[in-house]
Order: C-alpha cells, then structure tokens, then sequence
C-alpha cells in the first residue's frame, strides 16, 4: 500500500476546548521535522464557547489549500459530531471524547480525553492525548512528538515534560487498541532552508515594518486586531508610536495626520470599518497624503460574519469614497505574500503620494502556515519624495507627481478636502477642477509594474483567483493539468492597477475564468471593466474553496464554453 503524501485532521469542539491549540501544536510539530504545515479556523464571534473548529493540513510538499475532505475528526461533543461528519473521506476516521456516544456506525472510537490527562498529572494535557492517538493513526513516530515537548516546556519544569509524555503515551496506547489506520505518511523531506510558523496578520506586520513603517493607529475589530496587538508590541523605537484608538473615524483620522506631518502611517480594520473609514480615505486621495488601510475581510453586509472568510470587499475597497476615486490596492494570496504585501503597500502609498488599499482576508489572518524564513533586506523601502527648496512652492501645480512639503520644513502647504488650486486654496473653477481630478488620476501610472504569474498562456481559456483563493484554484488547476486540460494560468496581488502586460494578454482570452468568494462576482466584474472576458465561479458560505469543488466546476464552465464554441 502506498504511503500518504499528506492528512488533514480536524478539531471540533466549543470555543475555549482548546480545538485551536490542538491543530497549531500539531502544524508545528510536523513543521519542526520537516513537514509542511497549514491550518485553517473558524469560530463564532462570542468571547467563549459557541461552534468552532481548526484543522491542520500535514503534507511532505507545500500546501496550497485546507484541501478536500477530513481525514480525521477529533470531535470533542455531539454537536461537533453531527456537523463535520459529512466531511469525512473514505476511510476516515472520528475520535470523540467518550463523555457522550455518537450516532450512527463507522470507524470511530472514544477517548477520555481529560481523564486521561488527569492521570498523566496535568489537565492541560488533554491535547497531548489526542496528538498521541493521532500519532497512531498516521503512524507518524511519537518521538515527533515528544522531541517537540523537550524544545518547548523543559525550561518550565521536569515536570511539565513527564506529563505531556505520559499523555502521548495513553493516547497512543489507546489508539492502538482499535486497529484503525488512515495509512502511515512518506517521512518527512526536512527543507535545507530556515523556516518560520506564521499567520498570515503578522506576515503583513513584519512587511510593513520592513519597509519602514512609523505609524500605527487602529481599533479592534475581528478578524484585524491582532495586527493592533503585534505593532503595540513591535512598533517601538525612536520616532516609532502605536496607538488603540477610539474608534476607526479616529484610526483613519490620524494616520492621514501622521502622512501630513512626513510619517509612513497604516491602520487595519473589516469591513464594517473600512465602510466608517470612506470618507477620511478620500481626504487622503483629495489632498495627496501617503497612508495605507488594510481590510481584512469577512462576512457581510452589516455585522455579518465576523469570523468567517469572505471576499466581498472588493469593489468597495476600489472605490471606498464619494466622487471620483479610485484606489490602489493589493491583495495577497499566500502567508508569503502577505509579507511582501506589507511592504509594497506602504511603497506604493510613498510612491505616488496618496491612499493604498492591502486587501486580506480571514482565511489568511488565521492561517499558520510553514513557509522560508524572509529575507526583509529584498523588502526595501521607499523614501518621499520630499520638497527641500524655497517658500513659495506651488504644491499641486501641474498634472504629474510633485515633491511633498512637510509642514514646519521649506514650502510649507494646505492640504485641503476641498478642491484646490496650485498652492491648496480652495477653488471651484471648472478647469483647477478638471486639472486636478486629471493629475490625482495619473499618478496611478507610477505604481504600474509588470509582475505576475502565468502558465500555458497560448491557451484561449484562463483561470486567475485573486487573494485567498488562489491556494485552492492553484490545486484545481494542477489537478486539471494533469488530467490533459488545456488551460492557462494567470495571477496577481496587484489588483489596481493590474500589471499592464497581464491585461494586454488577458484581453486576448476567449474567457478568464475567475474563482472568488462573493456573490457578485467583483473581480470579474472589475476585469470587464478593463475590456476582459471574464466570468466568475463564485461561493459565499463563510468557508474556502475545496479545490475538488473547483475541479469540477471549472470543468463545467470549459465545457458550456466548448459547446457554444461549436454551435455558433
């Protein structure tokens, strides 16, 4: 029998079971032998208790997607049973804590999951034998295992390390008792690079702080406030300040104070947020004042989902204010891209002078991923373009980017919300106004760079994912490949504006297929926009795509394509 290239595993429970701990501590213990690691959350938004599961993804290769079907559920009551048992492939397996008894027949056990970790002398154990009966299953070495408990708690206590082993111990033991087997894993291929574990909110911290970030001014909000908690913990330093706001008006407020006084400023929110945050957004892109909001998206309209995944922010993200705007923005798809996209954001906002959307979503903000430790010296950044000369100088003069004054230094300026002239005065004469909207418009130009991906691009037929789904749509189309489709392969984090030889070939395609996580369709609705055949495979449940569902349904949209290819 072959041996498995990879297993997913998920933990179901209430919030504050632990399930989150669980498939974390798993991912890092593959990831420390050399697997490759990928996780994926989702909770209600109460403080504590409430449906919430995490599954860890373990794979000898990188992983693109939280992947099909469940390989094993750990289920930690009913409730969790009887929701996720649906999601189990052939030949998976439940373990359930054995306080209560499932319905239904399979392969499934019970474990006393806190007495037993009573017995090997510590409560908080309880994780330990379930990663000791996993073991089991996949016939992963306990030694994984318990080398990953030295590394970790032995600074703690002797102690502290003989529990966690005694609980392996039992969960294992007990595993071994049922004669199930999801099938032993190919050992790990340890990388010869260094790795780091991450999510993808840090990634984009780390980012931004590369390329040199001095503001940061933001008001909790799921799934963003972990971006608040790294910078007040890492933002520190001379000239650096971070800062809990009272609300996302204040947030947007005084990051495009911080721009307006020389400062590379950046705040984060969702989407309810962002929505709070349109008008002071247009003040920056009116008045031309370098600063950078992230939106980490999830479910809406209104409140919504709060903890669920979702890319329906899009076209708000595009044009968030009134009037004529629109908006730089990047999207990551990838924990690593999410490190370059920290940086590039707060570059382009200095480059061309005024507001940069960076895009997220949930699916990353909560992913813990193993990916190469960054080397942040290729993360440059970018300096202002900063007015040194005389008083006197006429700011917006001109149609083209101009250097910026910082007040209290030489040319001092009015940045004004209202239209303006040359030196910030208000003005409502038809051609300072036309002048104006044309130059703010042209500065776009500056953040233009021909960086993508393609494959097979002779094709007539393309898929290209944006964000979070390109993992998933990555995994369809190798899989489509594979089985002799003729398909090409585009994308991009560079969503406005698109990379000028990518929409010269996209506008050659008979049909860009686009998967994305909203009912509307925004990303193919903005490529029409550009003159680009696109049409979009949409999902809106709160959850990633399965890249089998992707599978299947790019094949269905080939094939109507073909179909009326012929019979026209």
């Amino acid at each position: 029998m072959a041996k498995r290239q990879d297993f997913v595993v998920r933990f179901a429970g209430e919030g504050g079971q632990g399930v989150v701990t669980a498939a974390e501590a798993l991912a890092r213990i593959a990831a420390d032998v050399g697997y490759h690691a990928f996780t994926f959350s989702t909770f209600p938004s109460q403080i504590l208790g409430g449906p919430t599961w995490t599954q860890a993804r373990i794979a000898i290769t990188p992983v693109l997607s939280p992947g099909d079907s469940v390989d094993v559920l750990v289920a930690l009551n009913e409730e969790a049973y009887e929701t996720h048992k649906d999601d189990l492939g052939e030949n998976g397996v439940v373990i359930y804590d054995s306080s209560y008894t499932p319905k239904g027949a399979g392969r499934m056990f019970g474990m006393p999951f806190d007495d037993l970790a009573k017995l090997a002398g510590d409560i908080r154990t309880a994780n330990m034998v379930m990663m000791g009966a996993l073991a089991n299953l996949v016939g992963m070495p306990v030694k994984f295992l318990q080398d990953f408990i030295v590394n970790r708690y032995l600074s703690r206590g002797q102690a502290i390390v003989d529990a966690n082993m005694k609980a392996i111990a039992a969960g294992s033991e007990r595993a071994s008792l049922t004669h199930f087997q999801i099938g032993e894993m190919e050992p790990p291929i340890k990388p010869t690079y260094k790795q780091v574990m991450i999510k993808g909110n840090d990634a984009i911290c780390i980012g931004a702080l590369a390329a040199g970030l001095d503001v940061y001014i933001g008001y909790p909000i799921s799934p963003a406030t972990t971006i608040l908690v790294y910078m007040e913990r890492n933002l520190i330093g001379p000239g650096k300040f971070a800062y809990q706001s009272s609300s996302e008006i204040e947030s947007i407020a005084s990051i495009v104070g911080a721009g307006f006084a020389g400062k590379k400023a950046m705040t984060a929110t969702a989407g309810p947020g962002f929505s709070l945050m349109g008008e002071g957004i247009g003040l920056a892109w009116m008045a031309e004042i370098p600063c950078v909001v992230i939106d980490v998206q999830r479910g809406g309209p209104a409140t919504g989902l709060p903890t669920k995944t979702e890319q329906s922010d899009l076209s708000t993200a595009l044009t968030p204010a009134h009037g004529d705007q629109l908006m730089p923005v990047i999207a990551p798809g990838t924990v690593e891209e999410c490190i370059a996209a920290g940086a590039l954001a707060l570059n382009w906002a200095e480059r061309y002078q005024g507001p940069v959307v960076l895009l997220s979503e949930h699916s990353l903000s909560e992913r813990a991923q193993n990916i190469p430790k960054p080397d942040l010296a290729k993360f440059a950044p970018e300096g202002r373009n900063v007015y040194t000369g005389a008083n006197g100088y006429e700011r917006y003069d001109g149609y083209e980017l101009s250097p910026m004054p910082i007040p209290g230094k030489p040319g001092a300026y009015v940045a004004n919300g209202s239209e303006h002239d040359a030196i910030g005065d208000t003005t409502h004469l038809a051609a300072r106004h036309i002048q104006m909207t044309t130059r703010r418009f042209s500065k776009l130009k500056l953040l233009e760079e021909n960086v993508y991906e393609r494959e097979n691009a002779r094709s007539p037929i393309a898929v290209m994912p944006w964000g979070g789904s390109k993992g998933p749509a990555q995994e369809a189309y190798q899989r489509l490949s594979a089985q002799g489709a003729d398909l090409a392969w585009y994308y991009t984090m560079r969503i406005n504006p698109l990379p000028p030889k990518l929409l010269e070939e996209l506008r050659r395609k008979e049909l860009v297929i686009v998967p994305e996580l909203n009912y509307l369709g925004q990303f193919s609705s903005f490529l029409r926009s550009q003159g680009v055949k696109a049409q979009s495979i949409t999902q809106y449940t709160g959850l990633p795509f399965r890249p089998k569902d992707l599978v299947h349904r790019i094949s269905e949209v080939v094939g109507a394509t073909s179909r009326k290819a012929v019979t026209a």
